[in-house]
């Protein structure tokens, strides 16, 4: 659920400028690097995508990789979002992609999306986006557990409103994993790094805004993520090239150290640093329905969704209609 990470590193690096540039590069080199296949080394055969010069799509995951999934490599996509730097219309774009979906993943049938990343880790979860979405990747990152709280940490916290109910849930289960740390309440508060994992897992109450289940944990993420933005925005260059520091061994990429740099560098030609966000499945164009094995699944318009994403990704300019769309964005 770090996902965020890319647009917050993009902009930490472009803006350090020349006199943290040594540092910028030693930084960099503390990320871990995938040194199997690369999204772009990806054979996707038949498989037909969207793809556009003036569009880059990052594929960011947030990972499960606690012990206890035993024999998992790779764990579940716990979140799995779409950055897209979009040089056409001069935005930045956060796509989630709910983990219920009801998709096809190439070699196992019809399972739910976040089985993608565990079967087969960013090459199968690009295939799988691939085969149901149309959609291409430049390239991924993953985030796990462990660097989402070192961030918020770092960042001094996030400010999120909860509603009663959330807070009372959160306080009385083990969301937030330390029992110290639940003492939280109805109204604002200023969220730990325990406390806004806490917050982003859970989907079994409605937030305050009164979306529950898988929308309203997505809508949390978002919600911490534009928190998260905020924060960094109005740091220090030496602030934050801590928190790089402390993030960076936490993340897996295939992007290079150049590709990073020139990205940021796109982000701040663009002019903004407002991140636009979406969601699939959109509202309207799914229902749910027990899949055997699986639990409740959400049963996809996928025609619909998959012309909805691939016009969100490469032809929305904030300002036409599109279904899910909002005019409101993570600023």
């Amino acid at each position: 659920m770090l996902k965020k990470v890319l647009f917050v590193l993009a902009i930490l690096l472009s803006a350090a400028g020349g006199c943290y540039a040594g540092k910028m590069a030693s930084s960099l080199d503390l990320m871990n690097r995938d040194t199997g296949k690369t999204i772009s080394d990806v054979d996707l055969g038949d498989i037909q995508v969207t793809s556009d010069t003036d569009i880059i799509n990052i594929l960011l995951i947030g990972s499960d990789t606690r012990a206890e999934l035993g024999s998992e490599q790779w764990g579940r996509s716990d979140t799995v979002m779409i950055a897209t730097m979009d040089n056409k219309h001069k935005m930045l774009k956060l796509t989630s992609l709910m983990r219920d979906m009801e998709v096809e993943i190439p070699g196992y049938g019809i399972q739910k999306f976040n089985s993608a990343y565990a079967y087969g880790g960013p090459e199968l979860l690009y295939k799988t986006i691939a085969t149901n979405f149309g959609v291409s990747l430049d390239g991924y990152a993953t985030v796990d557990f462990e660097a989402f709280k070192d961030i918020v940490n770092e960042v001094g916290g996030v400010d999120i409103e909860l509603g009663e109910t959330e807070a009372n849930y959160l306080n009385t289960t083990n969301y937030i994993r330390k029992k110290k740390y639940r003492n939280v309440s109805p109204g604002w508060n200023t969220l730990n790094g325990d406390q806004a994992l806490g917050y982003c897992r859970v989907r079994k109450v409605p937030n305050v805004k009164g979306t529950n289940n898988d929308q309203g944990r997505t809508e949390r993420q978002r919600m911490v993520m534009a928190a998260i933005f905020d924060k960094v925005k109005t740091m220090p260059m030496s602030k934050w090239m801590k928190i790089l520091d402390v993030v960076l061994p936490n993340i897996t990429t295939d992007v290079s150290n150049s590709q990073i740099v020139g990205y940021a560098t796109n982000v701040v030609t663009m002019g903004t640093t407002e991140i636009t966000p979406y969601r699939i499945p959109v509202e309207g164009y799914y229902d749910g329905r027990s899949l055997h094995g699986n639990g409740s699944v959400l049963n996809l318009n996928m025609e619909a969704n998959k012309n909805f994403l691939q016009t969100f990704i490469y032809d929305y300019d904030g300002k036409s209609d599109l279904p899910g769309a909002t005019t409101e964005v993570a600023n």
